[in-house]
């Protein structure tokens, strides 16, 4: 029996083109020969990857990341006119958060700033402007509609907040069929989109929410029967980790910006952790666990493993220190080729070496329960 797998995408704007390369690679390294892909989550960033591919293997496409490359692709700076836009306005944002601009408080409603970005689009690709025309290029919605709610793996669970409630929402393919407004919701970021209206809610990014959701991809009234994952793998945006404390204004956004993008992701894997240790403990009843398919702990990550008698490991793929270091909280707004290139080609590279790791580690959990 192949093992049931459920993977979750942080979010982190055009950073998340990582994540299409991590995806990339799994699918090249076998993911529907030799692992049954259970559900998938994502929030902003990685809510697109998570839909792309989701779509794709509903749509049963071979190699099923093509989609999700082209996407990219399309949304990456191409001309002359988009390279210079995306570079002004990332010096732009540098400049504001280092202290040597002045800044104004704006918001994606008021007038001048709606004329500003009318001004802006002039001229450039109407894909490279309008998230809702990219995705419609690469994803046909009015297809999914048809499909109706979908019972059956992969599940598809997308995060958001609402505006008003102060709610977490979540949208899952088993409960209904995925719309646009769902995607743009969990990406509709404050300062640079307006509240998404769903079913007469106004909603904002789903880093407010879960970055990305990780309790609903094993619960079995979720994500529904046969769903549960043995394993649930996380693709990491944001470092834990800091070398030196922050001083300058930037390096005070950018490590803000990191700790809050982790806040829900940290909480989400204590909560599993601790339903892991129950199950470890034999906590349940048999009868409770076989009806929630928790026939063995779900595995945890090492970060959280406290001491090498935990049998379970839930890995997480991110990207090296080195490239982190290159890294800045405006890179998630550059849609340079160079950018995104090679992020999706650092993808790749670190998913090779997590599917390197994650055989030594089950290895070593076997030994352990054995």
């Amino acid at each position: 029996m192949r093992t049931k797998v459920a993977i979750a995408c942080q979010g982190g704007g055009s950073q998340t083109a990582f994540t299409a390369g991590v995806l990339k690679a799994l699918s090249e390294a076998g993911l529907r020969d030799k692992f049954e892909l259970v559900g998938i989550s994502g929030t902003s960033g990685g809510a697109l990857c998570a839909t792309l591919i989701w779509y794709a293997i509903r749509k049963n496409e071979t190699p099923i990341w093509r989609r999700l490359i082209d996407f990219w692709h399309d949304n990456t700076a191409q001309s002359e006119l988009e390279l210079m836009m995306n570079a002004a306005v990332l010096n732009w944002m540098r400049g504001v958060n280092s202290g040597s601009l002045a800044s104004f408080q704006t918001s994606p409603g008021m007038p001048l700033v709606q004329a500003t970005n009318q001004l802006m689009t002039l001229g450039h690709r109407h894909e490279f402007t309008d998230l809702a025309a990219l995705l419609r290029k690469h994803i046909d919605f009015d297809e999914i509609a048809s499909w109706g709610p979908q019972p059956v793996g992969p599940v598809l669970v997308i995060g958001a907040a609402s505006v008003l409630s102060g709610r977490l929402r979540k949208f899952v393919s088993t409960k209904e069929a995925i719309k646009i407004e769902h995607v743009l919701a969990s990406a509709a970021v404050p300062n640079l989109f307006t509240a998404v209206e769903v079913d007469g809610d106004a909603l904002w990014d789903g880093l407010f929410s879960d970055n990305p959701p990780i309790d609903d991809l094993v619960r079995r009234s979720v994500v529904g029967e046969g769903n549960v994952p043995h394993e649930l793998w996380v693709i990491k945006i944001n470092p834990t980790k800091r070398a030196k404390i922050p001083v300058l204004p930037d390096e005070i956004a950018d490590r803000h910006n990191q700790l809050e993008g982790n806040v829900s992701l940290f909480q989400n894997l204590k909560l599993v952790e601790f339903l892991n240790d129950l199950i470890l403990g034999d906590a349940f009843r048999p009868g409770f666990l076989e009806y929630f398919e928790y026939r063995r702990p779900v595995l945890m990550p090492k970060a959280f493993a406290e001491g090498p008698d935990k049998p379970y490991y839930i890995p997480w793929i991110e990207m090296s220190d080195e490239m982190q270091q290159t890294l800045d909280h405006e890179g998630k707004f550059d849609r340079s080729p160079e950018n995104i290139n090679r992020l999706i080609a650092h993808g790749e590279e670190r998913c090779r070496v997590f599917l390197e790791e994650r055989e030594r580690c089950v290895a070593a959990a076997a030994r352990i329960t054995a």
